[in-house]
């Protein structure tokens, strides 16, 4: 049988009988705090009974003709935090109101030479407390008030209330629903003050974790996959996918495009002969086509379009199967949202532009997926000669265009490890012209940290071949 709070004149009436060996000047008093503390009861119960509603008690309130009381429960809940701030400000002041009314009982109730001679008893023992006799007199009161008001208030004021709030949820949310409802209306230039308070304090306080605690998060989900994954022959390859996934989120577009000029593309103007050399010698399914320059693309052709078409004996213009519907992604997007684009639109090559709007590279899904599981080499890649040339565990040599991000995984270190000295370069060859300011000679050696770098082959235009040591 569910437990029933306790009834108004009930209390009353107790109230009565306990004030009358007191005098019945005190029946007052005691009656009012006998009532304020079944209504902070029943405000604390209704911040267990608000909050504790389920779906399905929602749903049925939604269902019951959408009387007054459940209009009355539904628009509350419908602004969670201002009740909360309604609920925690009704409660601070009657609890307030019962700590002043209590010591204002407790003064005339017991008589003032008790705690006179309780001050007296422990100067006898401590004969240095004698000068503070009327201090010690007020701070056994003061000790008395809070000691009795705080088991009041825990008792009737929080627990049992909490405890029947639990059990009978809904039946109390209908008991105070119209007093909530007024005091909603009556405190809301608190409450509101309040709510604004809490949710800029919870923004700053997310602000300032999410920046100053994301990196430290990464690195302890590094070391927990070191820590976890086993230590077999074939662990090496999980190790590093399971944490490609972690940094997905942080790589830019910029880090892993084909710079422009290492894209294959077809004049628009160039002949089918032209075009099947082009595709012979690139191995590509898909190329840009475009007018003059790479700053004007026109679409994309598909081999598989060209194929189809010659298959049918269609030697009409090529240029009739350009595909018009490319997509243009900025070189500081990142590589998730890109991944989404690409599966929303069904895509699997987007045009990379600079801040002017110029092309200045392309990205495929093949490199987004690289990014996570490695290099994607197919049976048109196994002849092509590597990027790198791997002389021992701490020598490497590189394409100039080689990415950092490619340099970083194939030396098995962090991909954030040039990032203080990467500047806006990409590529190897880039990072040497961001640290020198020009062209290196050739031969020449430049020392970073833990890591030099020398320029084996170099042109007028561009850095060709770098080798990479790791000294530490």
């Amino acid at each position: 049988m569910d437990p029933e709070p306790p009834d108004p004149g009930q209390l009353a009436l107790g109230a009565i009988f306990l004030a009358a060996p007191l005098g019945f000047e005190m029946a007052i008093p005691l009656l009012l705090l006998l009532i304020l503390l079944f209504c902070s009861g029943l405000v604390s119960g209704s911040e267990v009974a608000y909050f504790s509603l389920s779906p399905k008690q929602i749903a049925d309130l939604k269902s019951e003709n959408y009387d007054a009381i459940s209009s009355k429960i539904l628009k509350l809940k419908e602004t969670p935090r201002t009740l909360l701030a309604t609920i925690l400000i009704l409660n601070n002041f009657i609890n307030i109101a019962i700590v002043v009314l209590s010591d204002f009982i407790l003064w005339r109730t017991i008589p003032e030479t008790t705690f006179q001679q309780w001050s007296l008893h422990l100067a006898e023992w401590i004969p240095a407390l004698e000068v503070y006799i009327p201090s010690l007199t007020r701070g056994f009161n003061f000790f008395v008030t809070i000691a009795g008001v705080t088991f009041l208030l825990v008792v009737l004021g929080e627990v049992t209330p909490k405890v029947y709030a639990k059990v009978n949820n809904l039946k109390l949310a209908r008991l105070m629903a119209h007093p909530l409802n007024f005091f909603k209306n009556l405190l809301w230039p608190f409450s509101k003050l309040l709510v604004r308070w809490s949710n800029k304090m919870e923004r700053r306080i997310s602000s300032n974790r999410m920046s100053g605690d994301t990196v430290t998060r990464k690195e302890e989900i590094d070391r927990a996959i070191d820590l976890t994954v086993s230590h077999d022959m074939d662990s090496e390859s999980e190790v590093d996918i399971l944490k490609s996934i972690v940094k997905f989120g942080d790589v830019y577009v910029k880090q892993i495009m084909t710079p422009r000029v290492n894209v294959v593309g077809v004049d628009f103007s160039a002949e089918l002969d032209q075009v099947f050399d082009i595709i012979r010698e690139s191995g590509y399914s898909r190329l840009p086509v475009y007018k003059d320059d790479m700053d004007n693309l026109v679409g994309l052709l598909y081999i598989k379009d060209l194929v189809g078409k010659i298959e049918k004996g269609n030697q009409s213009e090529w240029q009739e199967l350009i595909r018009s519907n490319l997509i243009y992604v900025t070189e500081n997007k990142k590589i998730n949202e890109l991944l989404k684009e690409f599966q929303q639109k069904r895509l699997h090559m987007g045009i990379v532009v600079d801040e002017y709007g110029g092309c200045s590279g392309i990205v495929t899904l093949e490199d987004i997926m690289e990014e996570v599981i490695g290099e994607i080499r197919d049976e048109f890649d196994a002849d092509e000669e590597h990027d790198f040339v791997k002389l021992d565990n701490r020598n490497f040599i590189f394409e100039g265009k080689t990415q950092l991000n490619d340099v970083c995984r194939i030396m098995s270190i962090d991909t954030n490890t040039f990032d203080n000295i990467r500047g806006e370069s990409d590529t190897i060859a880039g990072l040497i012209l961001e640290l020198l300011g020009k062209l290196p000679k050739q031969e020449q050696e430049i020392t970073v940290g833990a890591f030099k770098f020398k320029a084996l082959a170099v042109t007028q235009r561009r850095i060709e071949k770098v080798k990479v040591s790791i000294l530490y």
